[in-house]
């Protein structure tokens, strides 16, 4: 008897999962979009004096590079912060030394320069603009986001 109920256990078991087999299921997928899209700014500034080069003009165009990368290192630490990082050394319970480091690391895509212009006479500055309706318009290109909507069973 014992070995009947086993076999009708497993029996059963095998069946119930059988019929799981026997459905098909079609889903339907929509993408997820936000509700609202930020557009955020940034302002980076070079001195034009201190750039390596050989005349004015040249100086001029390599500040006008640096503040382009210096404002996409602002843009970088709105999206993605800014890793600290801070040591101090101690010795006889004094301080000794104290040391304080920052980074940013991240990939902005889409941003566009709004304005480009000296200020003064010796810094120049780049203003840029993150319009992140069109980040997610570029994440949707490349990642194609999705999220079931519905699922028939037949």
């Amino acid at each position: 008897m014992n070995y009947c109920l086993k076999l009708s256990v497993i029996l059963l078991t095998v069946l119930s999962s059988s019929c799981s087999s026997l459905f098909t299921k079609h889903v339907e997928w929509e993408t997820i979009e936000p509700d609202s899209y930020p557009v955020i700014s940034a302002v980076g500034y070079a001195p034009i004096s201190a750039q390596r080069g050989i005349d004015s003009s040249t100086k001029m165009l390599m500040a006008v590079k640096a503040s382009k990368l210096d404002a996409y290192r602002e843009l970088a630490e709105q999206v993605f912060g800014q890793k600290i990082d801070g040591e101090q050394a101690l010795s006889s319970l004094v301080l000794e030394d104290e040391r304080l480091s920052s980074s940013v690391q991240g990939v902005i895509r889409g941003a566009k320069v709004v304005k480009s212009y000296p200020v003064g006479e010796d810094t120049y500055a780049t203003e840029l603009e993150l319009d992140f309706k069109l980040v997610h318009e570029i994440y949707l290109s490349t990642a194609q986001p999705k999220r079931v909507k519905k699922v028939n069973y037949y």
